[in-house]
């Protein structure tokens, strides 16, 4: 019952997040103009295939092989790089909500204008760098789970019913502490952006300007608004799934592959926000409906 969701998720995350990384790969080998925001996306779209295709391998082999002490390592081994990509993930969403601040946003104050030029100079480094944070932070997740599993060797117990981290509540904090700041800078960000804009719309409502179109600024406060919904959802999520393994010991799976149906949505929404992005998508819609329906032709063709 696990593996069809897990599988369908993940084929319409290859789908989505291909399309969105092939799409400004093309753009950077043609020598075409590459924005922060697109190495921002292509960087998620990633980090969410990685984190995808690290869930499945996880169900896959949680039921299809047997438990051992050297299964359960390459368990959770596996599991360090679905917490990696995950929070790679979440780290990269607070980057492009900042960039979207930085760009979108407009206020003088010297400190502003600094963060802008910086980071808009600066994007690949700061990707490279939230990255190390999550690679590092889910580093000392791994070592204990692997120090605890090697402990109990000796004990005759189920892969569920092993405590290596439910045992500990510290488990819990750790994970609250390296969700902490990149939520925070995401709430800062988004709120700074939405009511910027917001306050911007209703000067321009009262200014009875009728020439200026408002339905950008609603586009983007739109998008703000989603993906603020979808970070509390995914936040609150794998907070509940780690709780529950610190409560009963056993990991919520169908949880984990929900979430990631989580993923898909918003780079979707991202395509049909973008307009390069909701471009392409339709040139390639397109072809694929003459392709099916010159083979549809032929076909009737023949039988005639």
């Amino acid at each position: 019952g696990l593996l069809v969701p897990a599988l369908i998720a993940l084929i319409a995350g290859l789908v989505i997040h291909s399309f969105i990384i092939g799409v400004n790969v093309t753009d950077w080998w043609k020598g075409r103009s590459v924005t922060p925001v697109d190495h921002i996306v292509t960087s998620l779209g990633i980090s969410r295939i990685c984190t995808q295709c690290a869930i499945t391998l996880y169900v896959i082999l949680d039921i299809f092989f047997p438990s051992s002490l050297k299964f359960y390592i390459t368990l959770t081994i596996i599991g360090f790089f679905y917490d990696l990509f995950s929070y790679a993930n979440i780290w990269l969403t607070t980057l492009l909500s900042i960039v979207f601040c930085l760009k979108i946003s407009n206020f003088h104050s010297r400190l502003f204008l600094y963060l802008r030029g910086m980071i808009a100079h600066r994007t690949v480094y700061f990707i490279v760098v939230a990255v190390l944070l999550s690679a590092f932070s889910c580093l000392i997740t791994l070592l204990i789970s692997i120090t605890d599993v090697t402990k109990e060797e000796n004990y005759n117990m189920t892969v569920h019913k092993k405590s290596t981290n439910c045992m500990y509540i510290s488990i819990i904090y750790v994970f609250t502490t390296r969700m902490f700041f990149p939520l925070l800078f995401y709430c800062i960000s988004s709120v700074l952006l939405f009511t910027g804009l917001y306050n911007h719309t209703v000067k321009m409502k009262m200014s009875s300007n009728l020439s200026i179109n408002l339905e950008t600024y609603y586009s983007v406060m739109k998008y703000v608004s989603f993906t603020f919904i979808y970070n509390t959802t995914l936040f609150i999520g794998h907070f509940f799934s780690l709780f529950y393994y610190y409560v009963y010991c056993v990991i919520l799976l169908w949880l984990h592959i929900v979430l990631n149906f989580l993923p898909v949505l918003h780079s979707s929404y991202l395509i049909y926000r973008a307009p390069k992005l909701r471009s392409q998508m339709s040139k390639g819609l397109q072809n694929v409906n003459n392709f099916l329906f010159r083979r549809k032709n032929t076909e009737t063709g023949e039988d005639i």
